[in-house]
């Protein structure tokens, strides 16, 4: 409910944790949690991107993709902007022009 109540009022929601180490995959569970905390699926996966990084203050470096900026691009097997459950499903990763498949 607090979530629903800061986006509501205006608040911008960055996408993290501070739980330390988790079991890998379980923190892309969040976007389907901010989406049901009112976040459209766009502005949950904003707040994992341009959110995140502006929060950080490293916006001018990361969070976007644009030529020039170094970026960690994930592949999943349909559309996050109908369904956010599809981040918890990564086929790839992309790394410095390299790809990282789970074995």
């Amino acid at each position: 409910d607090m979530v629903r109540r800061a986006h509501a009022g205006g608040v911008h929601i960055a996408f993290g944790t501070d739980t330390g180490v988790s079991a890998h995959g379980d923190n892309a569970q969040e976007f389907a949690l901010l989406v049901r905390a009112g976040l459209t699926p766009l502005e949950a996966v904003q707040a994992a991107t341009v959110g995140a990084a502006s929060h950080l203050r490293i916006d001018a470096d990361a969070g976007r993709i644009t030529p020039g900026m170094p970026a960690d691009i994930i592949a999943v097997g349909g559309d996050p902007l109908s369904d956010v459950t599809t981040l918890e499903h990564v086929r790839f990763v992309m790394r410095q022009g390299v790809v990282y498949r789970a074995e």
